[in-house]
């Protein structure tokens, strides 16, 4: 094996590829990443990982004079390519070792074992294409709500549905809920498709997807347990032209994911706008005092919300917005962090806080402005009460 690489293309491709590797991983040869040269299809070079949940695969235009491969540390490697100037990488076998040469550094790195190293796995067929800044930016918001407790595996995942030319997204850890909605070109109109990918896992792979303008999304027909997602995504140089495209598959969780869009409530009883920013500033500023689980108090009255924190002999503060509300009177109280995460995610100006009653859950949207319809955004943030003290 035997090549000649960009710089800035092979670090750059490096640092993504081995970006997912296990920090511990279950078999020394986990922590490899695999160099694959090729003859020039598909660019020529092929950087993979995989752990037997999740792969990912760069691959990338280079000089090839020799094809082989060879598998080295991942994050070494990545330290490395990091700290080398800018100038071309050549990369060749050495025996038992990978040298790799930039200007004057050079660098010898042990390799492992290639035949012991897990067949990357296939991706899935290519069931339809959505823009990448688009998607990133759905799935961003849609993780909000994903559950961190591995102890409810299920509720680590998004839930990812659909149906023709929409994609909704679905997280919740019990407490909240998170929807969003989005348009995509399916490879088929009629197509109707529903996945649990880990909410991790899809964060981490939109985001890192948009260097190009759209990603292809491909999930195996099973949906669940055994089955596979798949997402590949061009990048483009600074010239615009394609230098390579990068593919990411992960397991699909198992078990059923709770039936959940049926807690959006169909009433609303009392609706409150409010300037998003000033709502963010004011809630930060007060839960200042709030004891670790404790909730904020929220009153909404005569065009006011006051919000409250802190009781008894401890520190309290006290804060007053105004609000275009519009039904009853109302008093409850939430987390105050769960609610900052809400109202971070809601791209609009001005956001609307829709109640039926003080101890059911408060949907969170954002409007355009204070003389909007009510109409719900395609971002929805569902978020339970807490028990107020005293």
């Amino acid at each position: 094996m035997k090549f000649r690489v960009d710089r800035d293309v092979f670090a750059d491709a490096v640092a993504w590829a081995a970006r997912s590797l296990p920090v511990r991983p279950s078999a020394p040869v986990l922590a490899g990443l695999l160099i694959e040269a090729g003859d020039g299809t598909n660019g020529g070079l092929v950087l993979s990982t995989f752990d037997y949940e999740t792969s990912c695969r760069a691959t990338l235009t280079a000089e090839v004079s020799d094809e082989g491969s060879a598998l080295v540390s991942g994050r070494l490697l990545a330290d490395i390519c990091r700290s080398l100037p800018a100038k071309p990488i050549d990369v060749m076998i050495d025996g038992a070792r990978v040298s790799l040469t930039c200007g004057s550094a050079r660098f010898s790195l042990q390799t492992m074992p290639v035949e012991d190293y897990p067949s990357i796995p296939s991706m899935p067929a290519a069931t339809g294409t959505v823009s990448s800044d688009a998607f990133a930016h759905a799935v961003a918001q849609a993780v909000t709500a994903a559950g961190r407790d591995d102890m409810l595996p299920v509720l680590t995942g998004v839930r990812v549905e659909i149906e023709g030319d929409t994609i909704a997204l679905l997280a919740t850890d019990r407490f909240r809920l998170a929807q969003r909605e989005l348009s995509w070109t399916p490879g088929q109109p009629d197509a109707s498709l529903a996945a649990l990918v880990p909410a991790k896992v899809l964060g981490d792979t939109a985001k890192s997807l948009t260097a190009g303008p759209e990603v292809t999304i491909a999930l195996s027909a099973s949906g669940s347990g055994d089955g596979l997602i798949g997402f590949e995504g061009s990048v483009i140089g600074p010239g615009g032209d394609r230098i390579g495209y990068r593919r990411t598959t992960t397991r699909l969780l198992d078990g059923e994911f709770p039936k959940v869009r049926s807690l959006f409530p169909s009433e609303r009883l009392t609706v409150a706008k409010l300037d998003k920013a000033t709502l963010i500033e004011s809630l930060k500023r007060v839960s200042l005092v709030a004891e670790r689980n404790t909730a904020v108090q929220l009153a909404f009255k005569d065009g006011v919300l006051t919000l409250d924190a802190g009781s008894g002999d401890e520190a309290q503060a006290s804060e007053s917005v105004e609000a275009q509300i519009e039904g009853d009177d109302l008093v409850t109280g939430f987390n105050p962090q769960f609610l900052l995460d809400g109202l971070g995610a809601i791209d609009e100006s001005v956001v609307e806080l829709a109640f039926t009653q003080a101890s059911k859950p408060v949907v969170i949207t954002g409007t355009a402005d204070e003389s909007a319809s009510d109409t719900a955004g395609s971002f929805r943030y569902l978020l339970m009460p807490r028990r107020l003290l005293g």
